[in-house]
């Protein structure tokens, strides 16, 4: 009995210090993305707890209105600010409801000529009686007032500002959104974007707007420009080529420090380095940086010279963590490699080893890869590293098979193994690994909970053939379209214009309509408005020229010579297209990103394919491993709960569970934060592929999580839920 006492005398102390030593003392809201500045996904209600979960039941349901059919996403964590709850629609609408019922109490429409994305979340501001949310809808960035939906007039051109703004005169047509909200330090609001992963991709600068005004205060060049830190690792000028190094994934701020950690993506192109040859910072980069000024304190780059597609997914945790008998504040920061990057958060020095190792070279042309890369030994990988003939499906001797007979063809083995024409695998996946969700982190054991896809993809990358003494020369207009094409368009739809088409073989994911037979469903004008806006998840192409579009057209509607006679004809036309074409002189494409499943549209590697994870950053340790989400048909035929692709985050509550969504099989779960056992599950409307928030309003605990439904197949919907106990 003594004993007992004891640890737990010695467990509440070490609660203290964890929660002394983070950047919020109070965690019963969900004022910011994530739920606090250090991105920790973290909440001390306890309410709701092992004992009472199986009680828990929705509260209630707000249904936005304005799903988008199959295109249609929610992916935004809501923030809860005085018992209203700010999120955004599929339509990209900001909506202000009741935290504790529900009801709409007012809604804000962009009204902009513009197709839908994804948004993650929003922001917002106080000082005295002016309260702003601010929020980012196509290339735009707005102030509504945060009591009655109108915008802020005195902020930007009448409440709204360009994303594009301090991003130089070469962004002005190209594509720029944001997916994650910024973060707020002071009368700053601090932005990263997503652009392009093509050839002509915007740079990713990271910029700091003022609250008040709108205005640019600070960038930071992640591609450095001429006397800036890291120029030596690009060839000469590359910032005024070079797009991509952007922010996607989210920041994450220490207020007391005054400092921002910002995630950074890759360098564009994604998968061929030529024309970026050296190690390229502050692309695929931690880097902290003064939020006031805007200059570099320290960066650690996970990745070098990327061709993988690398990018770190999330905004790193603020963690405090114990190590040698002393608490260090620290970053943690997940990858998509299955990494956790353990860093001091005032030097950036890892706290556990990280090992240089040698990887393969490419023999792409023009291509030299980096001859090591940053493998950390602690705490180990929270998804498996290789896909070679041992880790084939073993659901049935049919699936391993023909699993078999495509592995056979491709390169396999250890991570990093360069894209090549054969065929190159990758494991982890393209989308992880970790993803956008993050990880969650309790703040009274040191603890770090994420989830991980298992899932393995296939690329293989297409000569373009644009030598101009090359037989392959194009000689018309059509042929000009086609290369535009398969440069541009054929990563998403296909070398053949066949698309992505759910239930289709062998990739079920419904993500890219086929453009076979375009003519019959969409008209020469449509189809422009397409290109020029963007549709879902295809990015705007507005920066092509106008023979450059007409091109395309041609190809697309298989415009036959005689409908092309009278610009074939003009050859000054033709070559000013060729010239277009080449001056990026990227010599290879891709043929997308492929998920590599068995023949009955399962994934190729053996279970589990989605797991859920706790690793004691304390020891560099992980303590359990469980599946998360499960295909039931294959419960039902005695295979072992598989897991499933899973897309969002997890939150860890005090009352010792974790609550995720996140599965293709479309439900939220409860999870024992000890042990990793399911303790209660529901179906929701549609997958909730997107991070539940956690908050307090009268006493009671609510869950609220986003269900739009539309990832991986499964159909779209435009529901919030919150959940809590029953009133007694």
């Amino acid at each position: 009995m003594m004993m007992i006492k004891k640890h737990v005398i010695i467990i509440g102390i070490c609660a203290i210090i964890f929660k002394c030593t983070n950047n919020e003392a109070d965690f019963t809201t969900w004022k910011t993305y994530q739920g606090d500045y250090g991105r920790n996904q973290y909440s001390s209600l306890d309410q709701i707890n092992k004992q009472n979960i199986n009680q828990m039941k929705p509260l209630w349901v707000y249904k936005t209105g304005d799903s988008l059919r199959n295109n249609s996403q929610i992916q935004c964590n809501p923030i809860i600010i005085d018992g209203v709850l700010y999120a955004t629609t599929p339509n990209l609408k900001l909506i202000a409801l009741n935290a504790a019922t529900g009801k709409l109490l007012w809604e804000f429409d962009p009204g902009l000529d513009f197709s839908p994305h994804v948004n993650r979340g929003v922001s917002y501001w106080e000082s005295k009686n002016d309260k702003r949310i601010l929020y980012t809808a196509g290339s735009l960035l707005f102030a509504v007032n945060a009591s009655t939906g109108n915008p802020v007039t005195s902020f930007g051109a009448a409440g709204v500002t360009s994303l594009k703004a301090g991003l130089g005169a070469r962004a002005a047509d190209l594509f720029v959104i944001a997916t994650s909200p910024g973060v707020v330090y002071n009368d700053l609001f601090i932005i990263g974007t997503r652009v392009s992963e093509n050839a002509d991709a915007a740079p990713g600068y990271v910029r700091a707007f003022n609250v008040l005004t709108g205005k640019v205060e600070w960038v930071f060049h992640t591609i450095p420009k001429p006397g800036e830190y890291g120029y030596s690792t690009w060839p000469k000028d590359a910032y005024n080529q070079i797009g991509g190094a952007n922010a996607w994934a989210g920041i994450t701020l220490d207020k007391k420090r005054g400092v921002v950690y910002v995630p950074t993506g890759s360098a564009s192109f994604d998968f061929w380095g030529g024309n970026r040859l050296g190690k390229n910072l502050f692309a695929n980069s931690i880097i902290a940086i003064n939020a006031s000024t805007g200059k570099r304190i320290w960066h650690y780059q996970t990745v070098h010279h990327d061709l993988w597609d690398r990018d770190l997914p999330s905004p790193p945790n603020l963690v405090s963590v114990k190590h040698d008998d002393n608490m260090i504040d620290a970053v943690a920061q997940v990858t998509k490699s299955g990494y956790v990057f353990l860093l001091n958060r005032d030097t950036g020095e890892p706290l556990f080893p990280i090992k240089e190792r040698n990887v393969r070279k490419s023999d792409l042309i023009g291509e030299k890869a980096w001859e090591t890369q940053p493998f950390p030994l602690k705490p180990p990988p929270f998804s498996r590293q290789s896909f070679t003939e041992r880790e084939i499906t073993n659901i049935s001797k049919e699936s391993y098979e023909y699993v078999k007979s495509i592995l056979d063809t491709v390169r396999t083995g250890e991570q990093f193994i360069p894209p090549s024409t054969q065929g190159t695998m990758y494991f982890p996946g393209f989308d992880g690994g970790a993803e956008w969700g993050g990880a969650s982190f309790d703040v009274e054991t040191g603890i770090l909970y994420v989830n991980a896809n298992e899932m393995p993809w296939i690329q293989h990358m297409v000569t373009l053939d644009l030598n101009d003494k090359n037989s392959a020369q194009p000689k018309t207009i059509h042929d000009i379209g086609e290369k535009v094409y398969k440069a541009n368009c054929a990563i998403c739809h296909g070398q053949e214009l066949q698309g992505d088409i759910e239930g289709t073989f062998p990739h079920t994911t419904g993500t890219y309509p086929s453009l076979k037979n375009l003519d019959k469903r969409l008209s020469r004008k449509e189809t422009i408005a397409v290109i020029e806006k963007g549709k879902g998840f295809m990015p705007s192409f507005n920066q092509f020229s106008y023979k450059k579009k007409n091109a395309l057209l041609s190809f697309l509607y298989n415009e036959n010579l005689a409908t092309n006679n009278e610009n074939d004809a003009n050859q000054s036309w033709l070559e000013d297209l060729r010239k277009e074409l080449f001056d990026f002189k990227i010599p290879y494409t891709h043929t997308g990103y492929n998920r590599f499943y068995d023949q009955d549209g399962y994934p190729a590697v053996k279970p589990p394919w989605g797991t859920l994870n706790a690793i004691d950053l304390n020891k560099g340790e992980i303590l359990w491993q469980v599946p998360l989400g499960e295909f039931i048909e294959l419960t039902k035929m005695g295979i072992p709960k598989t897991g499933t692709e899973n897309y969002g985050g997890p939150v860890v509550t005090a009352g010792g569970l974790i609550f995720i969504a996140a599965s293709k099989d479309e439900h939220i779960r409860a999870f024992d934060k000890d042990s990793g056992k399911e303790l209660w599950k529901y179906k929701l409307p549609a997958g909730g592929y997107a991070t539940p928030s956690i908050y307090e309003v009268d006493n009671k605990q609510y869950i609220v999580i986003a269900c739009g439904g539309g990832k991986m197949g499964t159909k779209p919907g435009d529901y919030y839920i919150s959940f809590g106990l029953p009133s007694s």
